[in-house]
């Protein structure tokens, strides 16, 4: 049995095919379907049509490689969407299969799954999932899910690029009390999981091209968090754009990235981050090969 899962985030869309023993492959791309979400409480038409495009070709892909099985989630700006079903209609018709609205506990819960699943790490472990609407809290024993991303914090503070002093101090500021209510115990080692966190494993490398078997559990210092936030804010999209082991898609919104993930690491109490390339989108297709 041959699966597909889909992962349509609300910056990223990604797929997973996935065999009995093997992964066939992994695909992102970057659409920026919630843009605007926050503001307006809808799906832009340009983003509907640029992200419908990119499923289409998932679509493709999957029909390609065989894939008996398909599963979809939507998460954070879909939940946000008052015309999120027009949107999972033209999703469902080109992917084979109809997107499943998830709740963030739900999100959180394939989250830890998939970046614990096979490795063995000192415990307790919380996994972190910045996306672009929200950020994930995770344990064994619980989650939270708090209503800030990459992409919201950008639109609502950091908008402008480079950003100056006072706007990265008010951002930081506006994070830090959006997590004080964070309580989920003691934690041995934080794993940050998805785009943002690679991203920034990636530029923490020095990569000169993105690879993620070298980003797959590295790790990231607080102290280096806190200076790419520094250094990406004195840049502009385009000079961060051009980061040899960045998606120029991720420009605009990586800086808020930065400062989030090291919020999560001070709420934490977390010197280092451990950053996983498996996450949402391995538990899914776990659970699809488990139905056959």
């Amino acid at each position: 049995m041959t699966v597909g899962a889909v992962d349509i985030g609300t910056n990223s869309m990604r797929l997973l095919i996935i065999g009995p023993a093997t992964e066939i492959g992994r695909w992102v791309e970057v659409t920026g379907l919630g843009e605007g979400v926050d503001a307006t409480g809808r799906l832009s038409e340009r983003a509907m049509s640029d992200t419908i495009e990119v499923l289409a070709g998932f679509g493709r892909l999957m029909d390609r490689h065989g894939v008996i099985r398909r599963g979809a989630i939507a998460t954070s700006a879909c939940r946000d969407a008052s015309n999120r079903e027009e949107f999972f209609e033209k999703a469902g018709a080109v992917l084979g299969v109809r997107p499943v609205l998830i709740s963030g506990k739900r999100e959180a819960s394939l989250a830890y799954t998939g970046a614990t699943s096979g490795v063995d790490l000192p415990g307790p472990v919380l996994v972190s999932d910045i996306g672009g609407g929200s950020t994930e809290f995770v344990t064994s024993r619980g989650s939270v899910s708090v209503d800030i991303g990459s992409v919201r914090l950008t639109e609502r503070h950091l908008p402008r690029r480079p950003a100056d002093a006072s706007e990265m101090t008010e951002a930081r500021q506006v994070v830090a009390e959006m997590f004080s209510g964070v309580s989920l115990g003691a934690c041995q080692t934080l794993v940050g999981v998805a785009g943002t966190w690679t991203s920034l494993a990636a530029m923490s490398l020095g990569l000169p091209v993105y690879d993620r078997n070298r980003v797959h559990l590295s790790r990231i210092s607080s102290t280096d968090l806190a200076g790419l936030a520094d250094r990406l804010s004195r840049l502009t999209v385009e000079e961060t754009a051009a980061i040899p082991s960045l998606d120029p898609k991720r420009a605009k919104v990586i800086l808020a990235g930065a400062v989030i993930a090291g919020a999560v690491a001070r709420v934490v109490g977390a010197d280092t981050v451990v950053v996983s390339e498996h996450d949402t989108l391995d538990a899914l297709a776990a659970e699809l090969l488990a139905l056959s």
